[in-house]
């Protein structure tokens, strides 16, 4: 029996991440995070839009930018900031 695929269209316009950079972050209570950020590969990125960046930990935990070198962990609501 055939399968019919209703929604192609939101199918082929799904993104896939790019690791594009790491870097680590520390906490207020001194503990060292390892932070991965990924960039959103888009089909139609010549419509002028910025690509979208998310970050995760290494044990794979997403976390948010807050601005500048701050970010928090979702999961657990830890601020860090970026080490330089």
């Amino acid at each position: 029996m055939a399968c019919k695929i209703s929604g192609f269209s939101e199918v082929t316009k799904q993104m896939a991440s790019v690791l594009v950079g790491q870097f680590h972050a520390r906490d207020a209570a001194g503990r060292i995070y390892p932070v991965h950020e990924f960039q959103e590969s888009q089909p139609d990125e010549a419509d002028g839009k910025e690509p979208v960046k998310t970050y995760r930990l290494a044990i794979g935990d997403r976390v948010n930018h807050l601005g500048g070198d701050d970010f928090e962990v979702i999961q657990s609501g830890v601020k860090m900031t970026r080490i330089p």
